[in-house]
């Protein structure tokens, strides 16, 4: 019934588009959707690379028997264990009752654990080989990219890197799926939300992953969301290396809370001193209108953050403070910091946010503007200045972690 997309000589694609989930993982909202990505390798042995969401499990088993016909599938790679990509393994040895799960320890597992399968599994190893005929499958064990069981596939012959979650995307697969073949434009900014809120923590990880994967001649990389990677690897390759170093672009995101206005309008005059020294990538949140995914992309993104809080019930605004936590969850470095905030009474959200980044241990404007009630003009003068403040530090900021690529 499916005419499966040939990636490469014998490799298919057997991925599924998901147009229905609201927020991924029930968190990070996709209006674009999702596509789920496996590939079917057909040679003197056959196998499957990751499968897909159980929901879609009778149309992604169509789409491997209509590949393979009155063949049989010997083995299921497991790159990564999260559902979205392990989701269909029992189904699969429903229709393939001998299929063979190949992972290594940790995701044999897991298997064990989340689908209770004990029985003709395969473990493997860092760097072992298992030959299909032609193709050849080498695996590299990547742990805590972003889960401890990670690992890739690197198919030899044909040059393809099966990634699992690695270099993935939002956004469904709308006709065809490799990079030089639709518009990838929307993909670079779904890149950044993917990666700053799933792999985000795992800089280190990633960066080691990074080197192990240099000494490879890659020519396709396969992820389990997005579009395959043919023509912009190196662009890819190049942003993962950006985020997993948490190298910032020129730019600052303002981030603040507001009730009635008056942490608000400080926010607009932070943002013209950062104008009046010369920056011009300057983005502007309010903590109760913007998701927080979108937020921390583009702190991921911009080299400067500015935060900015009225004190509430003795504490900080507390849209403020659920991201504050969020950023450190995900152990952001090399950031450039500012801060302000208002009162009516008591002010207490400039001593929390100076808590919080030194905490973060980023580099920090000398200035703090805090406000009690309305706007005051030696206030709005301090505003303009702390922009201008951070301006000149992210001019002689440096990033801390070096190249691993």
């Amino acid at each position: 019934m499916f005419k499966n997309q040939e990636i490469t000589e014998g490799i298919y694609y057997v991925g599924i588009n998901d147009r229905q989930k609201h927020k991924f993982e029930n968190m990070i909202p996709i209006p674009d959707g999702v596509s789920y990505n496996a590939y079917l390798i057909v040679d003197e042995k056959t196998a499957l690379v990751d499968t897909v969401e159980v929901q879609f499990g009778d149309v992604f088993i169509n789409k491997i028997q209509s590949q393979l016909g009155d063949k049989t599938l010997d083995y299921v790679i497991i790159n990564h264990m999260e559902p979205d990509h392990s989701g269909s393994i029992r189904l699969l040895r429903q229709y393939y009752p001998d299929v063979i799960i190949v992972g290594n320890s940790k995701t044999l597992s897991m298997v064990e654990g989340f689908y209770g399968v004990t029985d003709k599994t395969l473990e493997i190893k860092d760097a072992e080989i298992l030959s299909l005929g032609i193709h050849q499958l080498q695996f590299y064990l990547t742990p805590m990219v972003h889960w401890p069981e990670t690992m890739m596939t690197f198919e030899t012959t044909q040059k393809i890197l099966f990634s699992g979650d690695a270099f993935g995307a939002f956004g469904t697969l709308n006709g065809n799926v490799i990079d030089e073949n639709i518009d990838i434009e929307p993909f670079w900014d779904s890149t950044a939300l993917y990666y700053s809120n799933i792999v985000g923590k795992y800089g280190n990880p990633v960066q080691k992953a990074l080197s192990k994967l240099s000494v490879l001649e890659i020519k396709y990389i396969g992820s389990t969301h997005g579009p395959v990677w043919k023509k912009y690897i190196t662009e890819i390759i190049d942003k993962y290396d950006q985020y997993s170093r948490y190298h910032g672009e020129d730019g600052v995101v303002i981030v603040y809370g507001s009730m009635y206005g008056n942490t608000e309008l400080m926010a607009e005059i932070v943002a013209q001193g950062l104008s009046e020294a010369g920056v011009q990538k300057i983005i502007i949140h309010n903590a109760s209108k913007s998701d927080s995914t979108i937020i921390i992309r583009d702190i991921f993104k911009y080299k400067g953050l500015i935060v900015g809080s009225p004190t509430y019930c003795n504490e900080l605004y507390p849209d403020i403070d659920s991201l504050l936590r969020k950023i450190e969850i995900r152990g952001i470095k090399n950031r450039v910091f500012g801060s302000f905030g208002s009162y009516t009474w008591a002010g207490v959200a400039i001593k929390r946010l100076t808590t919080f980044v030194e905490t973060m241990k980023w580099t920090s404007a000398e200035l703090n503007v805090e406000e009690k009630q309305g706007l005051k003009k030696d206030k709005y003068e301090e505003c303009l200045e702390l922009g201008h403040q951070v301006a000149e530090l992210m001019k002689n900021h440096v990033d801390d972690l070096p190249h691993c690529v």
